[in-house]
C-alpha cells in the first residue's frame, strides 16, 4: 500500500517538478527505429537458423509426418506384394480427448488424404484446426493417408492406386453400414476421383479440396503453370531430371514451381512480414515452414504418368486415363454425392480447373440428373490454395459446414447445387444453428468457363515427341552415367534446399553467434510501437516493394502467354 501511494503522489506533481524526475528516470526511453530495426535483423536471421534446423533435424528423424493429432499406423503398404511407400493411420486423439471419448460409432468415417506435390503429408492435419480436427470434433471416426519421403523404386500410379482402395475397403471393414468419406486435398482429390471413376467405383461421398481434375480449363492468362510447362518443352523435363535423380525425381522442383507462381507472395511479401513483425509472427513462420521444406520425391515411372495423363494431356477428363491393362478411367462413373471446394484467391488450382470438368462431362444441367449424379460446391471469395486446408477460419466454418451437411447432401435430388452459408455473427468458430446452410440450384452451364484445347492439344502432341526423342536418345545416356551419389550431390544442391541450409550452424559457423546474441537480446527487447512514424513507413515501402514484383510477374506471365499462343495456336 506504501508503494503505490508513492507512485501517485509522484504523478499527482505538476509537470516539471522536481518529483517528476524520479519516475521518468525509471522509464526507459524507446530504441530508435536503427535500433529496431538492428534487432528485428538479428532475430530474423536467428528464425532463419532455427528454421534450417528443424529442417535437419526433421530429415535426421526421417521425415516423420507432420500431424496435431497421435495416431497409430493400420497398414503400412510397403509391406503388401505391390510395395508403395504410403500408410494408412487412424488418428487417436484430438486434443485432450481419446478416441473413446468423441467418436460417435454412427457417424461415416472420414478418410483425408494428402497431396503428393513435391512436400510431406500433413497439410490437411498439421493444425489442431483443420479437417481432421473439425471431422474429429464432429464424432467422426478418422483416418489419415501419408506416404514415406522415398518412393518404393518402380512403383506406379496404379500400385499407389490399388493401395488406397485396399486402405478404403480397410476403413469400411472396421465400420460397416457407413461407407468412409474420401477428403481428396489438392493432388490427392485426382487420386480419390479415380476410386471413385475406375471399373470398381465407390459409393461413399467424395470431397475435393482444391483439387484440379480439368487441366486445360480457363485460359492461359489465369493458369500460368501450364503455360510454362507448354514452353520447356512437357514431359521431356521431368523425365531428365528424373532420370538425374537416379530414378526419383525431388519434390523440390514442384515446390520451386509454386513459389515461381507468386514471387511476390511466397518470396518477398512472407519474408517481409516476418521481418516486420519478428515479435509476434516466429513461431507460426516456424510452424508452416517445418511443412513447406519437407520435400518428398516420386518415381520416374509416377510423375511421368501424371505429367503425361494430367497436366499435359488431360486425359483424366477426357476419359482415356488408363491404369494398367485393367482400366480406363471414366469421370462419368462416379455416382457419389460430390463435394468440390475451390476458391477465387486460388492460383494453382483456379475454380476453372477445379469444377470445368463438370461442364465437359455433361452438356447440360438434364443430362447431370439422367445421370443420378449430385454434386455440390462452394467457392470462397478470397482464401489462397493453402488456406483452403491450413486456414483455421475456413476449417472451423466451411469445412465444418461441408461435414454437418453430408446426411442433407446425400438426401438432395441429382443435380447440381451450390452450398452457401449464411453465417450472421461473423464468427468463424461456430455450430449449426449459429450459422445455417443451403443448397442453391444451379445450371452447369454457369460453370462452362474457357478453354484452348486446340493450343493445348498441340502442346501435348509436342510433349509426347520431345519425351520419346530424349527417351530415345539422350535418356540411355543419362541413366547410365547417374549415381546414387550424383543424385545425392544434385538434390543437395537445389535451390530450394541450400538457400535455406546456408544458415544452419553446420553449415554456417557464423549463425553460432547469431544464436548467442539472439537469446541475449530475447529478454531484452523493446519494440518500437505499432504507430512508430518509421514503421508506418516502412510497411508501405513493404506494400510498395510487393506491387512492384507483382507487376514484374505478371508482364512475365502475359509475355509467357502470348509466346504460347504465337507458337501453338498458329499450329491448330
Amino acid at each position: 500500500m506504501n508503494k503505490i501511494t508513492k507512485i501517485e503522489n509522484r504523478t499527482s506533481t505538476t509537470p516539471g517538478s522536481p518529483g517528476n524526475a524520479p519516475l521518468a528516470q525509471n522509464i526507459p526511453p524507446p530504441p530508435s527505429y536503427a535500433m529496431d530495426l538492428a534487432q528485428r535483423w538479428l532475430l530474423f536471421l536467428d528464425t532463419l537458423r532455427e528454421r534450417a534446423d528443424n529442417m535437419i533435424e526433421h530429415e535426421r528423424q526421417g521425415m516423420p509426418p507432420l500431424l496435431d493429432f497421435d495416431f497409430e499406423t493400420l497398414l503400412d503398404a510397403r509391406r503388401f506384394d505391390r510395395p508403395v511407400n504410403y500408410a494408412l493411420l487412424k488418428i487417436t486423439r484430438h486434443g485432450d480427448d481419446c478416441w473413446d471419448d468423441c467418436v460417435d460409432a454412427a457417424k461415416a468415417p472420414v478418410v483425408v488424404v494428402d497431396p503428393r506435390a513435391g512436400h510431406g503429408p500433413g497439410i490437411g492435419g498439421f493444425k489442431h484446426d483443420s479437417a481432421v480436427g473439425m471431422a474429429m470434433h464432429a464424432g467422426h471416426p478418422v483416418y489419415f493417408v501419408v506416404f514415406f519421403p522415398e518412393p518404393v523404386p518402380g512403383q506406379t500410379l496404379e500400385d499407389v492406386h490399388n493401395a488406397l482402395r485396399r486402405f478404403v475397403e480397410d476403413v469400411a471393414r472396421r465400420h460397416p453400414g457407413a461407407p468412409p468419406v474420401l477428403y481428396g486435398n489438392c493432388q490427392a482429390g485426382w487420386a480419390v476421383a479415380l476410386l471413385a471413376a475406375d471399373c470398381e467405383g465407390w459409393s461413399g461421398p467424395v470431397v475435393l479440396n482444391g483439387a484440379p481434375l480439368s487441366y486445360w480449363a480457363g485460359d492461359t492468362a489465369t493458369s500460368p503453370m501450364r503455360t510454362m510447362g507448354a514452353l520447356t518443352g512437357g514431359a521431356w523435363a521431368a523425365h531428365l531430371l528424373a532420370d538425374l535423380g537416379d530414378g526419383r525425381f525431388d519434390g523440390a522442383w514442384l515446390a520451386q514451381n509454386f513459389e515461381n507462381l507468386q514471387p511476390e507472395k511466397a518470396i518477398w511479401e512472407k519474408y517481409a512480414e516476418l521481418f516486420s513483425r519478428i515479435d509476434t509472427e516466429r513461431d507460426r513462420f516456424l510452424e508452416f515452414e517445418r511443412w513447406w521444406t519437407g520435400y518428398y520425391k516420386l518415381s520416374r515411372e509416377e510423375i511421368l504418368a501424371i505429367t503425361g495423363n494430367l497436366f499435359i494431356g488431360n486425359r483424366l477428363e477426357a476419359g482415356e486415363m488408363r491404369l494398367g491393362d485393367g482400366c480406363t478411367i471414366n469421370l462419368r462413373r462416379m455416382r457419389n454425392p460430390i463435394v468440390v471446394f475451390a476458391s477465387e484467391g486460388d492460383n494453382i488450382t483456379p475454380p476453372e480447373q477445379a469444377l470445368g470438368w463438370i461442364a465437359r462431362l455433361y452438356p447440360d444441367t438434364g443430362a447431370l440428373k439422367a445421370a443420378g449424379q449430385r454434386i455440390v460446391y462452394l467457392r470462397h471469395p478470397h482464401v489462397g490454395h493453402l488456406g483452403i486446408f491450413v486456414s483455421a477460419s475456413v476449417a472451423k466454418l466451411e469445412h465444418r459446414a461441408i461435414l454437418e451437411s453430408l446426411n442433407e447432401i446425400a438426401a438432395l435430388e441429382p443435380g447440381l447445387f451450390e452450398l452457401v452459408i449464411e453465417n450472421p455473427s461473423g464468427d468463424p468458430d461456430c455450430h449449426k444453428p449459429a450459422f445455417s446452410v443451403r443448397f442453391e440450384p444451379r445450371d452447369v452451364a454457369d460453370l462452362a468457363g474457357t478453354a484452348e484445347d486446340a493450343g493445348l492439344a498441340q502442346a501435348a502432341q509436342v510433349s509426347r515427341i520431345g519425351e520419346a526423342a530424349y527417351d530415345l536418345v539422350l535418356g540411355p545416356w543419362i541413366r547410365a552415367a547417374t549415381t546414387p551419389t550424383s543424385a545425392s550431390a544434385l538434390e543437395a544442391m537445389h535451390p530450394m534446399r541450400w538457400s535455406k541450409m546456408m544458415f544452419s550452424e553446420r553449415f554456417n559457423p557464423w549463425m553460432g553467434f547469431v544464436r548467442t546474441a539472439a537469446a541475449t537480446l530475447a529478454d531484452a527487447r523493446q519494440p518500437l510501437p505499432e504507430n512508430a512514424l518509421e514503421i508506418i513507413a516502412e510497411r508501405k515501402l513493404i506494400v510498395v516493394t510487393g506491387a512492384m514484383i507483382a507487376a514484374t510477374r505478371k508482364s512475365r506471365d502475359a509475355w509467357l502467354r502470348q509466346t504460347f499462343l504465337t507458337l501453338y495456336r498458329a499450329w491448330s
